[in-house]
């Protein structure tokens, strides 16, 4: 039978595997990822030919070509460098922070082998592994104890379900932001099995609005500060200090969760209004809650300090073993927190900060050198450096626009998306942004060591599409 005779014509396995590319293909994926994908494109092939045999008879090279395209697809890990020309330095898409020399070393160090997590190597007895790191955050930020679990939404749940379970939480109606992927922080409150007690209005709080709420079942005061988003106008707020009194008052604790984690004070860069861990301390909070990922620069976890027999109580409670961090984690924090020991370095080895406090005369120097590494391309229609403006993202300062350059590309061989899906397909990706039928790529996010692969690229991807 014809069909027959078409199945037959189908190359055999051994005999694909001999041809130049797929031998290529083999020496950077392995042969049996090769021959995985091999085997099932022939058997869609086959089935083809079995519904339909009068289709044309396919060829080695057609073969080839697309077991190439296949094991593309599903070899390439979704998880991959990205240079980030996005503007947005702490994108949480992105991975928010990312880490120093130093926290990189740290990990590769500690993860390749066997650590000292549990251990004390002195007595040679069992440890909490929070000793890593506690005493560099008393050191930097005050306060009597600390613990480390693996986000901030989980040093909530974990400080009002040890403190407050089955009591009720006073927070202001104003602060009861969602925080990003649809997590809101009254669930996040719900679930620590506190009871949740809003005062105020959205836009005005006031302090006899806390006293008035307060009861016998009041388990603790908290404040959130509201990272990602801004009231202004006719508003007013409790400060922390008015809060601290009023709990003294009935025997309360304040739990003060401060979100992004500065340890430094980014009003150097024009950037104010963000909330220091030390500060909050300062004014009397007996646990402050902040994020390792993000004004902190190193890894993401949520930082618990405060009150010594607070915290005691905390990492007793069974949800601190469900949310504790693993030794990656505790050796990236904790040489993230010893940088911070040398003030006059944390601008330059912190990558966040050394990124915030580039210069505009050197963004515009090197904005100016890509577009001009772009001139001439068949598939460019103008590469034009502009200035601009961004975001610190992450839910920091929300409303205040940090001054950039960048470089707006209009290609002709392609459409702009379609320019910016194949920046994404790249190893690296590039993540630029859109806008007015330009591709943005602003050089406030993308480290000055990456400006030649980028640049390399674009040309590549641009003579392409041209």
């Amino acid at each position: 039978m014809p069909m027959s005779s078409e199945l037959r014509n189908i190359p055999a396995v051994n005999e694909l595997l001999q041809h130049p590319l797929l031998v290529e293909l083999i020496q950077l994926h392995g042969p049996q990822v090769v021959t995985r994908h091999l085997r099932q494109h022939l058997d869609l092939l086959r089935n083809q030919l079995l519904a339909d045999p009068g289709q044309p008879a396919t060829t080695s090279d057609a073969i080839v070509i697309e077991v190439i395209e296949r094991v593309g697809k599903g070899e390439i890990p979704s998880l991959r460098a990205v240079i980030n020309a996005t503007g947005i330095l702490l994108h949480t898409g992105l991975g928010r922070a990312p880490l120093a020399t130093e926290a990189c070393e740290a990990i590769q160090q500690i993860a390749r082998g066997y650590a000292s997590v549990e251990v004390d190597l002195e007595s040679g007895k069992r440890s909490q592994r929070v000793t890593a790191v506690e005493s560099l955050i008393l050191r930097l930020v005050g306060g009597e104890a600390a613990a480390v679990v693996n986000n901030n939404a989980g040093a909530t749940v974990l400080a009002l379900a040890a403190l407050a379970a089955n009591r009720e939480v006073i927070v202001s109606r104003g602060q009861l932001v969602e925080i990003g992927g649809s997590f809101r922080m009254p669930d996040v409150m719900a679930a620590s099995g506190a009871i949740m007690r809003e005062v105020g209005t959205t836009n005005k709080t006031h302090l006899e609005d806390y006293r008035r709420a307060i009861n016998d079942q009041t388990g603790a005061l908290v404040r959130v500060h509201t990272s990602n988003y801004r009231i202004e106008g006719f508003s007013q707020s409790v400060s922390l200090e008015q809060l601290v009194s009023l709990a003294g008052e009935h025997g309360l604790p304040v739990i003060d969760d401060i979100g992004s984690g500065a340890l430094y004070d980014y009003a150097e860069f024009g950037i104010g209004d963000e909330p220091l861990a030390a500060r909050s301390l300062e004014a009397g909070a007996d646990i402050v809650l902040f994020s390792g990922d993000k004004l902190l620069g190193g890894p993401q976890c949520g930082i618990l300090v405060g009150r010594a027999d607070l915290i005691k109580t905390i990492s007793s409670h069974p949800l601190m073993r469900a949310l504790r961090v693993d030794k990656i984690t505790l050796a990236a924090l904790a040489a993230t927190l010893r940088i911070y020991q040398d003030p006059a370095a944390v601008a330059e080895r912190i990558p966040l900060l050394r990124l915030l406090s580039a210069p505009l005369a050197v963004l515009q120097e090197r904005a100016e050198t890509l577009a001009g590494q772009l001139e001439g391309l068949d598939g460019l229609e103008a590469a034009e450096p502009q200035l601009d403006s961004t975001f610190l993202g992450g839910g920091s300062v929300p409303t205040q626009k940090i001054e950039t350059w960048s470089v707006a590309i209009s290609p002709a061989g392609c459409s702009v998306d379609e320019l910016a899906s194949l920046l994404r397909k790249g190893n690296p990706a590039i993540m630029g942004r859109v806008h007015q039928d330009r591709l943005v790529l602003d050089m406030r996010s993308v480290f000055p060591e990456q400006d030649e692969l980028l640049a390399g690229i674009l040309r590549q991807i641009l003579s392409t599409a041209g």
